[in-house]
């Protein structure tokens, strides 16, 4: 029998950057947040993580209202299960090590807390505020070349596992951690 997940995916969809960082703004304290800007993409990423919905459940896109007073998110429905290959990637944060399977990488204490982020919620949208905050401990002051710096590496060392997930971008938005395509 399947475990159900203690959290819930929201998916919001919108078609502009705009709209995605509102959604971000009214739903950055969700378990797990995915935004894309068409209903395709959800699919797309539901289908690439293998990850099983309720029969009933349906994907649907929001409405938006024109002002932002009026704007609603998409209900969300219950994730049956975490993306396997997310649930295989290990962070020792005692010895600041990524584990993929029979191998690990060292991380300096950037990478370790930026990705000690990403894993404790997989497939959450982490905004570069919520980030930055986290990481850095203080406010996003919006160039973010830092947090992009350390994604680069990130992304290297992950390679370098062998692991088959990633940190994707949301543009405008965020990163979270994903299976690779």
């Amino acid at each position: 029998m399947e475990r159900q997940s203690d959290s819930s995916l929201i998916i919001g969809v919108a078609a502009s950057t705009a709209e995605r960082v509102e959604l971000a703004r009214l739903l950055g304290e969700a378990d797990a947040l995915l935004l894309v800007s068409s209903a395709d993409q959800a699919r797309a990423f539901l289908e690439l993580t293998g990850v099983t919905i309720a029969p009933s459940s349906a994907l649907m896109a929001p409405t938006m209202a024109s002002t932002t007073a009026q704007r609603t998110a998409p209900v969300a429905q219950p994730i049956r299960a975490v993306p396997e290959p997310v649930a295989e990637l290990r962070l020792d944060v005692d010895r600041r090590v990524v584990r993929w399977r029979d191998r690990e990488m060292p991380l300096t204490r950037l990478e370790h807390d930026f990705l000690h982020c990403l894993v404790t919620e997989p497939g959450r949208v982490w905004t570069y505020q919520r980030l930055h905050h986290a990481v850095w401990g203080n406010e996003h002051l919006g160039h973010g070349s830092h947090i992009h710096s350390v994604v680069k590496r990130l992304r290297q060392k992950l390679s370098n596992l062998g692991a088959t997930v990633t940190i994707h971008a949301v543009r405008g938005v965020g990163f979270h951690l994903l299976p690779t395509a």
